[in-house]
């Protein structure tokens, strides 16, 4: 059975009851969509598109986080909608200013990534006052300074007849920053389906999760022991500077360490002595000791190589940091690299990898797998690992920056990857957190995480690769009495709780509306008065900013465009 409507080609869109009714809703009031991965958010999304065009109220825009993701969906609208190439068009930063200006008179549907519109909207090359619908997909970036905040504000300045769409499979476990998030984007009302929903269950495809505990080879020991003492001696001095409660090394974690460099910082603000000075470089040294540990019972010993090196050359530069000089001349520390040169044994966690990997393919032999790392050391190391191992066929999938000397992947490269994936010139990605979200990556039949990460989003994100048209297995690798474990529990928290989150937030946000905490639906637009062009036209009789392109993306000139400002951009010298 497939969706009838005058705009969406025949016998292309699968008729599914949920994604209907969400649509139906989502099409009178400004929603928020929470639908786990693989069910279906941008068929939603085109059904609630093709009932605005078919009112002929405006202009649709769709924006998405990524070139990929820009690229993706125009190519699904122009599949399943009854328009022309022409009507269907996207704006990315490699379209001219003055190109997409001429476009964004022409076109129907304009699908873009949000920067290159809020660039747009403070050149005033374009205006939001004749958009009928615009779609926020990975909506819950919504918060912050991100691009999304400020397009959504002009929107709700510009246009009167307004209506927002956002859609997301990972809200996160705040409750707060859902809110924060609807109140940004001007939604009044949330659709929220799990796959435990009964019009979803049947579409839902099995996910098999295995947790696999592994210990962490007695040989790391010395070296960890060294390093602990070199910490312990740190976390004295914070403790005893009152920006640490305990200098227990059981309890110590990162964010401990990252909430003392807040206070040290807001204590320098108040006028820095000496000492004070002194505080920061021995915080700086214990989270860099503290990475250090955790690399080497989280990752391995080459990833700790790595760093060292890293540390060492930093200690050398001209410009090296003091905590990196001071750690390099650490007896203890210097102790422990002199022992790590010594070994030649590899974390466990690598021969799991492989081990999982062939046992996937000898089952499937055309199976999809990815190997989610945190550390582009590692994709290196895990990737080198499955080479020549039969069946397999692994490429390194990593983002455009670069890393010190190690440059990314450009987006061309990118897409070159991914399409020798799903021809199976390679079958198996090691990737970082760049294929989590905003790739157009085909569905897999395995992931495996290297480690776990404390983020329930990403989490999500990245389990979502997995079982979406067919059954899935997800196998998470965790180093026994190590970091890995409190990510373990803290991931598994998050997710528990944004699911209970979930469960009552509809509740909740109609609670907020009538205190006024999340934008209602807008009003029917009102007769302008005289005073109202009197205004509008002194609003253009203002002065202009003029702004050198290079400054384009900073915050001063968000603010002058959020005040009234017309901001102008121009080559300075």
């Amino acid at each position: 059975m497939y969706v009838e409507h005058k705009l969406i080609k025949p016998n292309s869109v699968e008729y599914r009851e949920y994604q209907v009714s969400i649509a139906r809703v989502a099409a009178e009031k400004s929603t928020l969509v929470v639908l786990p991965t693989g069910l279906g958010k941008t068929v939603i999304a085109l059904l609630v598109i093709a009932e605005k065009l078919k009112e002929k109220k405006g202009k649709i825009l769709f924006l998405a986080p990524t070139k990929p993701l820009v690229l993706q969906h125009t190519s699904f609208l122009r599949e399943h909608l009854v328009l022309s190439e022409e009507e269907i068009i996207f704006f990315t930063g490699e379209v001219s200013p003055k190109k997409r200006a001429e476009f964004w008179e022409k076109g129907t549907i304009i699908v873009s990534t949000p920067q290159v519109v809020e660039n747009d909207i403070i050149s005033r090359r374009i205006d939001l006052s004749n958009v009928c619908l615009i779609i926020f997909d990975e909506a819950h970036r919504a918060v912050g300074e991100y691009s999304y905040v400020f397009v959504a504000d002009q929107y709700k300045k510009q246009c009167d007849q307004r209506l927002t769409l956002g859609i997301t499979a990972s809200p996160g476990s705040d409750i707060e920053r859902i809110l924060e998030v609807c109140k940004n984007l001007g939604i009044s009302n949330i659709e929220i389906r799990t796959k435990y929903d009964r019009d979803v269950k049947p579409y839902v495809h099995e996910m098999d999760i295995v947790w696999k505990k592994i210990d962490v080879p007695p040989e790391f020991a010395q070296i960890i022991q060294l390093l602990k003492k070199a910490l312990s001696v740190r976390l004295k001095a914070l403790k005893d500077a009152r920006v640490i409660e305990s200098a227990s090394l059981s309890t110590i974690n990162r964010k401990k360490l990252l909430d003392a460099q807040v206070k040290i910082q807001n204590a320098l603000k108040s006028g820095g002595s000496k000492a004070l000075f002194m505080l920061a470089t021995v915080q700086n040294e214990a989270l860099k000791i503290y990475h250090a540990i955790e690399l080497l019972q989280t990752q391995g010993t080459n990833a700790l190589k790595g760093f060292f090196q890293r540390l060492q050359n930093e200690a050398k530069s001209k410009g090296g940091s003091r905590a990196s000089k001071r750690i390099m001349n650490d007896p203890l520390v210097s102790e422990a690299l002199a022992y790590l040169k010594t070994l030649s044994i590899e974390h466990p966690k690598i021969q799991h990898v492989i081990d999982v990997v062939q046992d996937q393919f000898q089952k499937k032999p055309d199976s999809r797998v990815i190997v989610f790392t945190h550390y582009r050391d590692t994709a290196l190391q895990v990737e080198e690992a499955l080479k020549g191992k039969k069946f397999v066929k692994p490429v390194r999938f990593i983002g455009q920056a670069a890393r010190g000397e190690e440059k990314g992947l450009s987006q061309k490269k990118q897409a070159e990857i991914l399409e020798k994936f799903r021809e199976g010139v390679f079958n198996t990605l090691i990737a970082t957190s760049v294929a989590e979200e905003g790739i157009d990556i085909p569905s897999t039949d395995m992931v495996v995480f290297y480690e776990p990460i404390p983020s329930e989003i990403r989490t999500i994100q990245r389990r979502g690769r997995t079982a979406r048209q067919r059954a899935g297995r997800v196998v998470i690798l965790i180093a026994k009495n190590t970091p890995d474990e409190g990510y373990y529990w803290s991931s598994l928290g998050k997710e528990k709780r944004m699911r209970r989150e979930l469960e009552h937030l509809r509740n909740e946000i109609k609670r907020r509306i009538n205190q006024g905490c999340v934008s209602p639906q807008p009003t029917m637009q009102r007769q302008m008065r005289l005073i109202d062009f009197q205004n509008e036209r002194r609003q253009d009789e203002r002065f202009s900013v003029i702004v050198d392109h290079r400054e384009y993306r900073s915050q001063v000139v968000r603010r002058l465009t959020e005040h009234g400002m017309h901001v102008k951009p121009e080559q300075l010298p």
